[in-house]
C-alpha cells in the first residue's frame, strides 16, 4: 500500500488508516527509541506517545516522496525519547575521565554483526549513548544535537568522543580486538 493512501486515511480520520500506519512503523520506531531508552515499558510508552503525536499532527505533515513519511515519524519518535530522558533525568552527560582511548582496529567493528554492535551501544551511559545514536546513527550534525540537547557543540564533540572510547574499552572487555 502506498504512503499517500495511507496518509490520507489517517487525514481523514480512519482507524484503519491508522492501524496500517502503526503496523508499517511501529517494529522499526520501537527498536529507534530503545536504542535511546534502553527499558522496554518505558519505551513502549514513548512510542505510544510518539504515535499519538503522529495521529494528532498527521494534517501538517506534508509527503514529499518515498521515505518522507517514515523520516517525519523517525523525527517525532527521536524528539520524544529525548523528552523522556529530560523528564526522568536520565540523560545526564557523563563527564568523568573514566573513557580513555584505547587503541584498536577499526576493522574490529565491521568483524561485529549488527546485533553485536547495538548491544554495545546499549550498554553506554545514558548521554553517550543519546549522543552516539544522534549523530553516528541518525546523522545529526553537533550543532544540531547541541540544540535538541541544549549543550553547547563541543560539549557534543566531546560526548561523541567519549563514547567512541567507551565503545572501544566495550570491546576489548568483551574479548574483541586487532585479532579477531
Amino acid at each position: 500500500m502506498k504512503d499517500e493512501q495511507i496518509i490520507n486515511w489517517c487525514k481523514q480520520g480512519k482507524a484503519s488508516g491508522q492501524r496500517i500506519l502503526y503496523d508499517q512503523f511501529s517494529t522499526k520506531m520501537f527498536r529507534l527509541c530503545f536504542r535511546y531508552i534502553r527499558n522496554e515499558f518505558d519505551t513502549e510508552d514513548v512510542l505510544i506517545k510518539g504515535f499519538m503525536k503522529v495521529f494528532t499532527n498527521i494534517h501538517k505533515f506534508e509527503y514529499r516522496g518515498d521515505g518522507s513519511l517514515e523520516g517525519w515519524i523517525k523525527r517525532i519518535m527521536i524528539n520524544e525519547s529525548l523528552m523522556f530522558l529530560r523528564k526522568k533525568n536520565n540523560f545526564n552527560l557523563v563527564q568523568s575521565t573514566e573513557a580513555q582511548f584505547v587503541e584498536t582496529d577499526e576493522n574490529s567493528l565491521a568483524k561485529l554483526a549488527a546485533e553485536d554492535i547495538y548491544a554495545l551501544i546499549l550498554e553506554l551511559p545514558t548521554g553517550y549513548r543519546t549522543v552516539f545514536n544522534l549523530y553516528v546513527i541518525e546523522g545529526y550534525s553537533h550543532k544540531e544535537i547541541g540544540e535538541m540537547l541544549d549543550i553547547s557543540e563541543n560539549t557534543s564533540k566531546s560526548q561523541l568522543s567519549k563514547s567512541r572510547a567507551a565503545l572501544r574499552n566495550l570491546l576489548l572487555k568483551n574479548g574483541i580486538n586487532n585479532e579477531r
